[in-house]
């Protein structure tokens, strides 16, 4: 593949319009492969861009010195020419963009694998929503996709300075990224192993503490009726709005699982406590190692590394085919998925062990 060959990208495919948008930045960037991606989150009530994508954008322009055409709110369409990849401290505030509760976890997906193959270690510190939805917590960050990244090699960290909340966001997260030395490790997970604990953290960000409480008893009191043992805290959160969530981490002998439920205005505490429950339950009942978020999270890395990657999961979802099908447009690699969409499957792959 010629390193000037544009790859262009149909946003409108599958499911996951901003996670197409995302991993196409990630490998155009790691690649220095320009693109072209279109139909940027077509069909949704607001189609385009919004403040966290474009920050996504900004910010892998920032690391690489890139050029980016059409990078503007609500732009369905965007031109991305990178440069050199190169380590340092970044400063990334969705509010610069447009004043919202654009999410971290977002942008944090998009330039950690980015400066991971830099020259360099990068600090990287990025305002937003920390714990908003249809994005990976701080929390499942630290706790669960950091320490799978981890046996690739790679040395991630990230901390929670400040919660940020819908709709003022305002969070803050610091993350500090070394890159590779050498391709990155395959990675195996066929079985979770023993369960060695189950914790729940029930959160409040200027709210009352009852609110944490309230949650915190209705999971504990519904994981117990299903025998299973817990360990729980509730904690008083800083952040510049108000907000509330719970989060259960699961830790077995080989990974980690984590579930969140997220308070709304007039979402009563147990209504949060039991989407948390709900989804652990359905992992809990399954047999597959990863739980389907990380699923869909990791086989970027699965297709970066060298050798044979591999993992079971408990719900082969559209997200996990659509992230397959983007990767396959840049990489010379082929994704073996078994199992139907909703259930429990496995997912194969020969990466091509990139070098920094």
């Amino acid at each position: 593949m010629a390193a000037e060959t544009i790859v262009k990208i149909d946003g409108s495919y599958g499911e996951g319009g901003g996670q197409i948008f995302r991993t196409s930045l990630a490998l155009s960037a790691i690649l220095k492969r320009p693109l072209e991606i279109f139909n940027i989150r077509v069909g949704r009530r607001e189609p385009g861009l919004k403040p966290q994508h474009l920050m996504s954008a900004n910010a892998t322009a920032a690391v690489t010195g890139g050029r980016l055409e059409g990078a503007a709110l609500n732009s369905q369409a965007l031109n991305f020419f990178p440069g050199y990849i190169v380590s340092g401290r970044y400063n990334f505030d969705v509010a610069s963009i447009k004043a919202s509760a654009g999410a971290t976890g977002l942008i944090f997906q998009t330039i950690v694998p980015v400066l991971s193959f830099a020259d360099g270690s990068s600090d990287i510190s990025i305002t937003g929503g920390t714990h908003v939805a249809w994005s990976p917590p701080a929390d499942y960050l630290r706790e669960v996709f950091i320490p799978v990244v981890s046996k690739t090699g790679l040395d991630i960290n990230i901390t929670v300075l400040k919660y940020g909340f819908y709709p003022i966001g305002g969070g803050k997260v610091d993350i500090k990224v070394k890159p590779c030395s050498k391709p990155l490790n395959p990675i195996r997970f066929f079985e979770r192993g023993n369960i060695k604990r189950v914790s729940i953290m029930s959160a409040v960000a200027n709210l009352p503490l009852s609110i944490a409480e309230r949650q915190r008893d209705r999971a504990v009191k519904t994981l117990q009726l299903a025998n299973c043992k817990v360990q729980s805290e509730i904690k008083e959160v800083p952040s510049s709005g108000k907000g509330t969530f719970l989060f259960i981490l699961a830790e077995f002998e080989n990974i980690n699982a984590g579930f969140i439920g997220l308070g709304a205005i007039g979402k009563r505490a147990e209504t949060v406590a039991d989407e948390a429950v709900d989804e652990f339950m359905q992992y809990w009942r399954g047999d597959g190692a990863l739980d389907p978020h990380l699923a869909d999270q990791i086989v970027l890395y699965m297709a970066l590394a060298k050798g044979n990657s591999s993992f079971t999961t408990t719900r082969i979802t559209n997200h996990l085919l659509t992230n397959i099908w983007v990767i396959e447009k840049f990489l010379p690699v082929k994704f073996e998925v078994k199992g139907n969409i909703g259930e429990e499957g496995i997912v194969l792959v020969s990466g091509i062990g990139l070098s920094r």
